[in-house]
């Protein structure tokens, strides 16, 4: 019998969470003070700062349907890298391509930073345009 990494069963586990749009079960697997940076030029891109943060821009993917499905995961002792399909059900265009994610572990062995790279980041910026739009000013600046 062979075991499992720790930190690919946490990722595996936060993928089924995700797929569930279990909120709960992917906040077990993050640190309350996670960094996650989304590439892009669009209103959902940026660092976000907190597993509040991150909660909230997968609530806003929640809404587009989107979907992932893992094909690659390997760990050493910081850090997980996965790639998946990625792709979404609903809205405006659509969104269908390969994703590598950088996952790093504290020492608690939870994520505290991912680095999310977009196999074509102008088919996402151009698909979050099409279906977000920014907060209206003064509300954008606050």
């Amino acid at each position: 019998m062979t075991s499992t990494n720790p930190k690919i069963e946490a990722i595996s586990r936060f993928f089924a969470a995700y797929a569930a749009y279990d909120l709960d079960g992917m906040r077990q697997v993050l640190t309350d003070d996670l960094e996650w940076t989304i590439p892009g030029h669009h209103p959902l891109s940026g660092t976000k700062h907190g597993v509040e943060e991150i909660v909230a821009f997968f609530t806003q993917l929640g809404k587009a349907g989107f979907q992932a499905e893992p094909l690659f995961l390997e760990a050493n002792d910081e850090y997980v890298v996965d790639i998946h399909r990625g792709w979404s059900t609903e809205g405006v265009g659509k969104v269908d391509t390969m994703w590598a994610l950088v996952w790093h572990f504290n020492a608690d062995g939870k994520v505290d930073r991912v680095r999310n790279l977009s196999g074509d980041q102008h088919q996402m910026d151009a698909y979050v345009w099409a279906n977000y739009s920014l907060a209206p000013l003064p509300d954008r600046l606050a």
